[in-house]
């Protein structure tokens, strides 16, 4: 990263590097889908087992779809001779983009990626490459390949192939600008037929812009590219080639400004400040701009708000809105495409997909992620033309809309018979505590709060301060002495503190008024005066929770440099409980497609029938939160009373606890966690228990079963593991591990700013 980069853009390619290279290096893995345990699961797996199946396709090839997993990988490709806007890279260069669009593909749609570096410049080899390959993937997606080879690559390899064959920068980005335009014109009063559009830029993405926009039904005459030579016009020799001819304009205009005199739309696909003000003005009444040139637009919204209050404006950023972004279609578009095992990716497919994306956006909103985006008001407008990245609707929209365009076209072999039961088992396909949780951090940028990091002058705890400024969760605290602090951030290349406040506890105005109230709290638990002085001055966990008790910070984060329950004893000496609800710690366990919360991983140990019964509850407002019908497990060594034993009393007690209550969840227990989670076994030996499925939230018996399950699946579950997150405390504040990574920190901080925003 050159040193003349601002510090922001420095912390976060630093960051990047260390993630990419901690733990296991990369982002991606390839795991098993069947138990390869013992040897008669080798030997069904692979030899002799492994002949039926090769068997079987031999003689029928289309049978690959039922015994591999064929039907649900999508090669993603690239030679790195156009990576991102850094230019030629080369084949390894492109490697890390490549893994990220595997797993955004996983992400999204449930989509396993395979990447593929193709290290030629040479489009024949390139083509023979990929074809020779192409048997064993559903789809290909090509990547961050230069025009014009990226045309004939993609256009031969189409010919050759019978697969869906897609080079997302042309045809994703198109789909998304095609999507917003629908939406743009029908606020603004306009069709396709009566519209005149100047595009800026005549690369992949351009042209196949303007391609899908034609084939919708914008006229041949009504579109003009422009590119670093000036409008591409019928007769112009210089610079041209024979995808810019197709698209040239019978038109006296010869520079950009002259073409947008007038025009309706500004299509924007080329750089920084290629457009200004003084242009824009000339537009028509109630012009749509999208200027799309990332990381900075042809010209910013602010610029274009300075001459045009009646504009309707999209750009490729996600700090504003109407954010351009691809992935609102690729992952949803293969997934329609190879859910009916289509032949390729028609204009027809393309068309579909993007009506569907501006349908959903006219569509009212769920909750949860109008809270998330609030401010941003995602109500059909000027403001919202494009569904949010983070909308979980999607994948229940978009993929239905492709696959009845691939079968209405005819290139489907696999048609869908009932779209109910498939937009159902497309809802069930992603684990929605993925999006859940975007959704909140997103509710903390749209509300940036005050987080204290009270164990400030640690390197790792100053990263996750950097890195909580820079995501824009608001401002981060640290508490310590400012000048280690500085020298920390200056060894560790982490540039200024701007936009850090830095405490020391000993210095600071507010130590009278923080001792004065908790020697309030404390006089009568047997602390003198000058005890909280001296917790004050010198536990900054107490300062820290004193500053929240204050609101003089809006929640806090600790726990790296002491234990669970030494940092818990300092929080709650200064603040309390909410009023009717327990406190307890709730462990998020993300593992194999599914969520799991464990609690009490943390405070009770060793919890009364009440007790359990009030974490459930809460456990399950919780789950709610993130997704998810709550489905409560009250676990046990035993199965309801079998063996009978004493000490499962308090899970049975807790049970009829619940009954009492008359909660609007579903639970059941005892039960052991074998049957809790396998709910083919449960059915099958306990027909008569309350859960309709496998449960989601697990109510621990006792403090060191609970802590020790949620560390064993940290340890061996090969998920992700959120918390303990403190839950049932009146202000916010959450508890790290001692071994808890910059990430870690930075999204319980977050889940600190989000309670505040709640």
């Amino acid at each position: 990263m050159p040193d003349d980069q601002p510090d922001a853009n420095r912390t976060l390619f630093e960051e990047a590097l260390l993630l990419h290279s901690s733990g296991r290096p990369g982002k991606i893995e390839i795991r098993a889908t069947k138990p390869l345990t013992t040897q008669r699961d080798l030997s069904l797996a692979y030899s002799p087992g492994v002949a039926a199946p090769c068997l079987r396709i031999a003689e029928n090839p289309d049978l690959a779809y039922e015994y591999t997993a064929k039907g649900n990988i999508v090669a993603v490709i690239s030679n790195g001779t156009a990576v991102l806007g850094l230019g030629d890279l080369g084949a390894l260069g492109a490697k890390p983009v490549m893994e990220g669009k595997a797993v955004l593909f996983k992400r999204f749609a449930d989509i396993d990626g395979i990447d593929l570096e193709i290290d030629t410049r040479d489009v024949d080899e390139f083509v023979n490459c990929v074809r020779f390959l192409g048997k064993g993937f559903g789809g290909i997606n090509l990547e961050d390949i230069k025009a014009p080879e990226c045309f004939i690559i993609e256009q031969r390899l189409r010919e050759l192939l019978d697969i869906p064959v897609f080079h997302d920068d042309q045809h994703g980005t198109a789909i998304i600008v095609a999507a917003g335009l629908l939406n743009a014109l029908d606020l603004t009063g306009r069709n396709l037929k009566n519209t005149r559009m100047v595009v800026n830029g005549a690369g992949a993405s351009a042209i196949a812009c303007v391609e899908l926009i034609k084939s919708m039904g914008m006229p041949q005459d009504n579109v003009v590219m422009c590119d670093r030579q000036g409008v591409i016009y019928r007769g112009r020799e210089t610079g041209m080639n024979q995808w810019k001819s197709s698209h040239a304009a019978q038109i006296k205009a010869r520079t950009l400004e002259e073409a947008l005199a007038g025009a309706d739309i500004f299509l924007g696909l080329s750089g920084k400040d290629a457009v200004t003000a003084a242009t824009v003005k000339t537009m028509a009444d109630r012009p749509i701009i999208f200027a799309m040139a990332n990381p900075d637009p042809e010209i910013t919204p602010e610029q274009v708000r300075s001459v045009r209050q009646d504009a309707i404006i999209a750009t490729g950023r996600s700090d504003y809105p109407n954010q351009i972004n691809n992935v609102l279609g690729f992952p949803y578009i293969f997934r329609g495409a190879l859910d009916v095992r289509a032949s390729t990716i028609n204009d027809r497919m393309k068309i579909a997909a993007a009506e569907a994306l501006a349908a959903l956006a006219r569509e009212d909103v769920p909750d949860e992620v109008d809270a998330a985006y609030s401010g941003r008001r995602l109500r059909f407008g000027p403001d919202y033309i494009i569904p949010v990245p983070f909308d979980p609707r999607l994948i229940s929209a978009v993929p239905p809309a492709v696959a009845k365009a691939a079968m209405d076209s005819g290139v489907a072999r696999a048609p869908i018979e009932d779209m109910n039961a498939y937009r159902a088992r497309l809802k069930a396909r992603l684990d929605p505590t993925a999006t859940s949780l975007e959704l909140i951090f997103e509710a903390a940028r749209s509300h940036p709060k005050r987080v204290v990091f009270a164990e400030g002058e640690e390197e790792k705890v100053i990263r996750a301060a950097v890195a909580f400024r820079n995501a824009g969760y608001g401002t981060p605290i640290l508490i310590g002495r400012e000048d280690r602090v500085a020298a920390t951030m200056k060894a560790v290349g982490l540039g200024a503190s701007a936009g850090i406040e830095i405490h020391n506890a000993r210095l600071s105005q507010n130590n009278r008024e923080y001792t004065d109230f908790l020697f309030r709290r404390l006089q009568r638990r047997g602390a003198l005066y000058r005890d909280c002085q001296r917790m004050v001055n010198q536990d900054r966990n107490v300062f820290a929770a004193c500053m929240v008790a204050a609101g003089h910070a809006d929640g806090m984060v600790s726990g790296v440099t002491r234990s669970f329950s030494t940092t818990f004893e300092d929080i709650t000496r200064v603040l309390d409980p909410k009023p009717g609800e327990r406190l307890f710690g709730l462990q998020i366990v993300i593992a194999q497609g599914r969520t799991v919360l464990i609690a009490d991983t943390s405070v009770h140990e060793l919890p009364t029938a009440e007790e359990l019964a009030d974490i459930a509850v809460q456990s399950a407002a919780k789950a709610r939160q993130l997704g998810h019908d709550p489905r409560v497990a009250l676990l046990s060594f035993s199965n309801f009373g079998n063996p009978p034993r004493e000490k499962a009393e308090r899970i049975r007690e807790a049970v009829t606890v619940l009954d009492g209550r008359q909660v609007d969840f579903e639970y059941d227990g005892e039960m052991q966690a074998n049957v809790a989670l396998d709910f083919e076994l449960m059915r099958r030996l306990y027909p008569f228990c309350r859960l309709s499925g496998p449960a989601n939230v697990l109510i621990m018996p006792a403090l060191h079963s609970a802590n020790v399950s949620a560390k064993l699946l940290q340890q061996l579950g090969g998920g992700t593991v959120v918390g303990p997150v403190l839950i049932g405390l009146e202000k916010p504040a959450q508890i790290v591990s001692t071994g808890a990574t910059v990430t870690d920190l930075v999204t319980a901080a977050a889940l600190a700013a989000f309670d505040a925003v709640r």
